[in-house]
């Protein structure tokens, strides 16, 4: 009975070492977490207001609807016209463009985002399905584009 008593009490000791043992990787590992870079900060937060603000046209793939709203995803309208990218998601747009060849003439509403959300927004689909851009949006760069 003393030595079952006793290897139940050690085994209890040895898992209670375990565990503080656990713990304290587990804590190191926290703090050894890369932050993230201003870049995957801003597309992180784009990320959320295009699913809340875009998606609905332009569908959570960037892929746009024919005929009706233009595609995201591959655009070369996105990456070739900076400028009108930052002025049609900041004022919304009205009248043909042309998107990878097809020509879309429809009204895109402006839907009330506040700089640095354009700024967050444009990062994102700057950089997703295929788009890269060597600089990111700025919101000095935003603030600048006028109606």
């Amino acid at each position: 009975m003393k030595k079952s008593l006793l290897f139940i009490f050690s085994l209890l000791i040895f898992v209670s070492c375990k565990n503080e043992e656990e713990k304290k990787t587990t804590d190191k590992f926290e703090v050894e977490k890369v932050e993230k870079t201003p870049l995957q900060k801003s597309i992180s937060a784009g990320k959320s207001i295009y699913t809340k603000k875009c998606a609905q046209c332009h569908l959570a793939t960037g892929k746009g609807i024919p005929k009706m709203y233009p595609p995201l995803r591959s655009s070369d309208w996105l990456t070739k016209k900076r400028t009108e990218s930052i002025h049609a998601v900041k004022y919304g747009l009205n009248g043909e463009i042309t998107v990878n060849g097809n020509k879309f003439d429809n009204v895109m509403i402006p839907v009330g985002l506040k700089d640095q959300e354009v700024v967050d927004v444009l990062n994102y689909v700057m950089n997703s399905w295929g788009n890269k851009q060597d600089k990111m949006v700025s919101l000095e760069e935003v603030k600048q584009v006028k109606k």
